[in-house]
C-alpha cells in the first residue's frame, strides 16, 4: 500500500550510483515511513551500505532524489544533512579513543546550543544508555558493545528526527544488544524514525515494522516481516549468495 506524502519520512527516488562498471545502486526507490522502525537488508554486495552512504552524504549519487521535508538532499555534504535532523552510526565505531565517554558526547554538539544545555543533554543521554558509570573512562577502554552504545547515544546529541543505524548488532553481546534495542524502541515511542541496516535477521524480523530488500543494487522486495520471510525472490537472493 502506497504511503501518503505526510506519512513518508524519507522519499528516495530512482537513486543511481556506479563505481566504474559496477552498478552499486541501480534505480532504487524507497519510501521510509515516518515514526517507524524500518529495515534495509540484502546479501553481501547488494548495495545497502552504499545506499546508506548516499542517504547521509558520505557518497554523492550519480542521479536520483532523496527527499526529506520537501527538500532534495542528494549530493549534500554530511554535515549539512546532519544539521537537518538526520544522524547515523557506522558499522565500525567511530568514537574518539583518546577522549572520555563524556568528552565524546560533547564532541558532536551543535555550536548554536548553549554549553550548559549541551552538558546536560550529554548527561541525560549517558544515563539513557546506562553509560553514566563510565563517564570518565576513555573511549578506547570501553568494550566494543559499550563503544556501540556510546556512538548510538552520541548520535542523539542534536535530537535528530531520523536515525540511521548501520549494523547495530554487529559485535555486540546479547545483553548489550537487548539494551540497545530497548533504547531504539523508546526513541520510536518519542516519534523518531529509525532505519536499520543489519545482517542479524532476528533483529530485523522482530523489531522492524517494514523491511526493504536489495540485491545487486536493486530493490527486490518491501513489506511486513512475514511478507518478506515468505517472498520467494528474497529467499532466492539469499540462497544464491550462500
Amino acid at each position: 500500500m502506497a504511503l501518503h506524502k505526510d506519512e513518508i519520512a524519507l522519499d528516495v527516488q530512482d537513486l543511481h550510483k556506479h563505481f566504474g562498471g559496477i552498478k552499486a545502486v541501480d534505480g532504487c526507490s524507497l519510501q521510509f515511513p515516518k515514526g517507524k522502525i524500518s529495515g534495509l537488508i540484502g546479501p553481501n554486495g547488494s548495495g545497502k551500505t552504499t545506499t546508506f552512504n548516499l542517504l547521509t552524504g558520505v557518497t554523492a549519487p550519480d542521479s536520483g532524489k532523496i527527499l526529506y521535508n520537501g527538500e532534495n538532499l542528494a549530493g549534500l555534504k554530511p554535515y549539512k544533512i546532519f544539521r537537518k535532523g538526520i544522524t547515523r552510526t557506522f558499522q565500525i565505531t567511530r568514537i574518539y579513543r583518546e577522549m572520555t565517554t563524556f568528552e565524546n558526547m560533547l564532541s558532536v554538539a551543535g555550536l548554536s546550543i548553549p554549553e550548559r544545555e549541551v552538558r546536560q543533554r550529554a548527561e541525560e543521554l549517558m544515563d539513557f544508555v546506562n553509560l553514566t558509570g563510565l563517564r570518565d573512562e576513555y573511549g578506547g577502554n570501553l568494550s566494543y558493545g559499550q563503544q556501540k552504545l556510546l556512538e548510538f547515544s552520541r548520535a542523539l546529541m542534536t535530537d535528530p528526527d531520523l536515525i540511521l543505524l548501520d549494523e547495530p548488532a554487529a559485535g555486540v553481546n546479547r545483553t548489550l544488544l537487548v539494551e540497545l534495542l530497548k533504547h531504539i524502541h523508546e526513541l520510536q515511542e518519542q516519534g523518531k524514525t529509525i532505519i536499520i541496516v543489519e545482517h542479524d535477521m532476528n533483529v530485523i524480523m522482530n523489531h522492524c515494522e517494514k523491511i526493504f530488500v536489495m540485491d545487486y543494487g536493486v530493490k527486490i522486495a518491501e513489506g511486513l516481516p512475514e511478507e518478506i520471510q515468505a517472498n520467494k525472490q528474497v529467499i532466492e537472493a539469499y540462497f544464491g549468495h550462500t
